[in-house]
């Protein structure tokens, strides 16, 4: 089986294909708020599908962190308004320290492509 990697760096790949299988590095986003850091993340993981060849229908499982498990109403409201409402993920959200101290809130996303 063949292994696409897209947008691959020195560090990590932005998404890697295996089989039918999308794999999505942790997304984050810019902005002060955790709404405009979920949009922007959000559409990453958009461009990232798209690249793929797939989207948001297909995906399959989303973990999301936050840097404050008081921001869960707020992350929420843009990701209720971001999923395809016939095709909701299996989904983990948690607290946890991020990569810098700016960001709020970063998006692990496994789809499929058919």
């Amino acid at each position: 089986m063949s292994i696409k990697r897209i947008e691959p760096g020195a560090r990590m790949s932005g998404a890697v294909v295996h089989g039918n299988t999308v794999y999505l590095a942790g997304q984050v986003g810019d902005g002060e708020s955790v709404t405009d850091q979920c949009k922007s993340a959000l559409a990453e993981v958009d461009s990232l599908l798209a690249a793929a060849g797939t989207d948001k229908s297909k995906v399959l499982q989303t973990i999301i962190y936050l840097s404050d498990i008081a921001y869960f109403a707020e992350m929420n409201a843009v990701w209720e308004a971001w999923i395809d409402p016939a095709n909701p993920p299996a989904r983990a959200t948690s607290e946890a320290k991020l990569a810098a101290p700016k960001y709020k809130v970063e998006f692990i996303v496994t789809a499929a492509l058919d």
